[in-house]
């Protein structure tokens, strides 16, 4: 472990624990947090003493979504493909993965929260599909999180960006369960897990996952291409800049 590692892994009692730690930005989905997460889950599948992952995070926001700083350098092409990847990666690696979360989650961090199998959220956290608000769309995430929330929740929340509590993403089917004692109900849900055979895990888990892998494979290269796109008209930049200066976009009433 380095102190400039952003993402962090630990292992106990056949519980790994992935931690977010670049709280200066706000977990944002930085070209390094995106690489060292998955090498993390990377990790974690292949321990064999491994038989469930919990995806955490340090500070106050889970993950803030795309690096905006970065979006500004150069096309996000990679970028996007690296965020499917991981995506791809917390749904078909051969253990179950829970989110605990207990802060903000935006826009791409939405989709992380997606891809779990368990999604556990305390009472400080708060959830908003943001991009449309700076001339994107929840493109390359719509592969995890369309498949999990119902259909008009989806429309509201995809076209207004608005702020969702832990009951309401609990409500529309995003979290697995509002707690108020977060760690509590995480332990419940390992002790849970480990009861569970590694097989009888591993193949619930593909069945649990059905429509989320489907949607995957049969839009995530589409969603990556619209994904990049997008970051790179006129709109988006004005957008960004925007939102990097604190103040309104040009189109905001």
């Amino acid at each position: 472990m380095s102190d400039t590692d952003l993402v962090h892994l630990t292992v106990d009692r056949a519980i790994a624990t992935v931690t977010l730690d670049s709280p200066h930005n706000r977990n944002a989905l930085s070209r390094q947090l995106v690489a060292e997460l998955t090498e993390h889950l990377q990790a974690a599948a292949q321990n064999p003493d491994v038989r469930a992952v919990v995806l955490t995070h340090t500070g106050t926001t889970f993950c803030a979504g795309a690096d905006l700083s970065e979006a500004s350098t150069g096309p996000m092409t990679g970028t996007a493909r690296g965020l499917l990847t991981v995506l791809r990666l917390i749904v078909e690696v051969p253990r179950p993965v829970i989110a605990r979360i207990d802060g903000n989650v935006r826009a791409g961090g939405v989709g992380l929260v997606g891809a779990c199998d368990i999604a556990v959220a305390g009472p400080r956290s708060t959830f908003a599909i943001t991009e449309a608000r700076i001339g994107l769309a929840a493109a390359v995430i719509s592969v995890t999180v369309l498949p999990r929330l119902d259909a008009r929740s989806a429309a509201r929340y995809f076209l207004t960006g608005a702020t969702f509590d832990a009951a309401e993403a609990q409500r529309i089917g995003l979290v697995s369960v509002a707690t108020d004692d977060l760690d509590s109900a995480v332990a419940s849900l390992t002790v849970d897990l480990l009861k569970a055979s590694p097989q009888g895990l591993v193949e619930s888990k593909r069945l649990a996952n059905r429509d989320v892998r489907e949607a995957i494979e049969r839009y995530g290269e589409e969603m990556v291409e619209l994904s990049a796109r997008l970051f790179a008209s006129e709109e988006a930049h004005e957008g960004m800049t925007a939102f990097l200066e604190r103040r309104p976009p040009r189109w905001s009433a």
